[in-house]
């Protein structure tokens, strides 16, 4: 075996996430095991325009007993029952130990609705209605940044009820908070590491004070890969979604802008918006064809943890040591083998790390044969 030239579709091997710097298993050769777990239910795709019974709907009344205004757009509403709430807050008691703290979180919780139709999804929206969607992102995203006391907006989305979403009514979240959560600052201190670095010179773009971006060099690494190889679903005029090479849910997909290091959805230019609307529009329509269901992940953005304060409207952006940050989405999705079995990350990967069987390449090439057209529209197998 010492002598067998290495196949990392076929030989297992470790892969590590320089965004978190946390490793994860790939073993290929374990794809063709059988399966005898547990099978999902069929998500529904039979559903009414409108769901007198949905917290959700135009006109309706939520759980907390307020009412829904009869809304013909995007629609978003403090969360009836947030994680984090309003300052002020108490102040935390005193320590009984040093391994036994208490940090007192302060923030507000939204809801942001997509649509009014309660049968739709992202990948069902045409680009104008995604736009949208776009814009309200970056309203709430400014708004509750700006707010005194808020350190970090986390802008996501659970879709499908093995993801823990309760409404099927096409709908995210934003969690504003007085910290930054451990993920986001995870990646923060690693983007910035990189960018003190001194790697090779690249063609990518820069980040502030003309330093090298962890991201920027990554996205022009796999567009430079050859396609039918790599790991690039689709690209556009400004914004790429690939496999990454770190990937631990079967067909994840990191999405970002590769053109310009972006630090946050208020950099996007008009044009870029409308690339983000086309690229969020295929991206979710292949992985709803890849199994002919309407496919379940939890999304979120990360970006510069809040906006840029008016009273630093003249630092420029090289100036602003916050710009390391990369605008850049993470589609998680659990599903494995078809529409009813789902990745499970459990026993070995609760106790020593993430594992995957399918190679990100493997799935990369899978989600490129889907086609672009929506199953339900009349899409070709692939």
């Amino acid at each position: 075996m010492a002598n067998t030239p290495f196949d990392s579709s076929t030989h297992p091997h470790r892969r590590v996430n320089p965004l978190t710097n946390e490793h994860v298993l790939v073993s290929p050769h374990r794809t063709k095991r059988p399966w005898q777990g547990q099978t999902e239910p069929p998500q529904a795709v039979n559903l009414p325009r409108h769901d007198p019974q949905c917290y959700l709907c135009p006109g309706n009344e939520r759980a907390g007993g307020l009412r829904n205004d009869a809304y013909e757009s995007t629609y978003n509403f403090v969360n009836d029952y947030a994680a984090v709430l309003p300052p002020p807050g108490p102040i935390a008691p005193p320590s009984p130990h040093p391994l036994l703290t208490t940090e007192p979180v302060q923030g507000g919780c939204d809801v942001i609705v997509f649509h009014p139709r309660h049968d739709l999804t992202l990948a069902r929206l045409s680009l104008e209605e995604i736009g949208k969607v776009i814009e309200q992102w970056c309203a709430i995203y400014q708004t509750r940044g700006s707010q005194e006391g808020i350190e970090y907006v986390q802008i996501f989305e659970n879709k499908g009820a093995m993801m823990g979403c309760s409404n099927p009514h096409p709908h995210g979240q934003a969690w504003s908070l007085s910290v930054v959560p451990t993920l986001p600052a995870t990646e923060l201190a690693n983007l910035t590491k990189y960018s003190l670095s001194d790697p090779a010179p690249s063609a990518a773009p820069k980040g502030p004070k003309n330093r090298p971006c962890l991201l920027c060099e990554y996205a022009h690494f796999e567009i430079d890969v050859p396609h039918d190889t790599g790991r690039v679903v689709f690209k556009n005029e400004h914004w790429v979604a690939l496999v990454p090479w770190w990937a631990i849910w079967p067909f994840e997909i990191l999405l970002l802008p590769y053109k310009r290091h972006v630090p946050s959805i208020s950099h996007l230019t008009a044009n870029e918006k409308n690339s983000f609307a086309q690229i969020l529009s295929n991206v979710t329509k292949r992985y709803d064809n890849l199994f002919s269901c309407s496919f379940a992940y939890s999304m979120g953005i990360h970006q510069r943890p809040v906006p840029r304060p008016e009273s630093a409207a003249l630092i420029s952006d090289e100036e602003d040591e916050e710009n390391v940050a990369h605008l850049h989405l993470h589609f998680a999705p659990p599903l494995l083998r078809s529409a009813s079995v789902r990745k499970f990350l459990v026993g070995f990967e609760l106790m020593g790390e993430p594992q995957r069987d399918l190679t990100p390449e493997q799935a990369a090439q899978r989600l490129r044969d889907c086609s672009e057209v929506h199953y339900l529209d009349g899409a070709a197998e692939p």
